[in-house]
């Protein structure tokens, strides 16, 4: 099942229409899978750089004593 822009939209918009009192839960969960999914991104691009870098700063320190 993939998710394309139009078909968020929809969903989107459909859910901004509704009068009902259910608050905002829709946009509250789309923010919420869209900033995971960014978390994951940049962890996946980033990880091995930052665990380097860890891994360098740590022998530096141990390195120290």
């Amino acid at each position: 099942m993939t998710l394309d822009l139009h078909t968020l939209r929809t969903w989107l918009a459909r859910a901004l229409r509704t009068g009902d009192d259910r608050g905002d839960v829709p946009g509250w969960v789309l923010v919420t899978l869209m900033t995971a999914g960014l978390v994951v991104g940049l962890w996946a691009v980033a990880g091995p750089r930052l665990e380097a870098l860890f891994t360098q700063a740590m022998d530096a320190v141990v390195g120290q004593l």
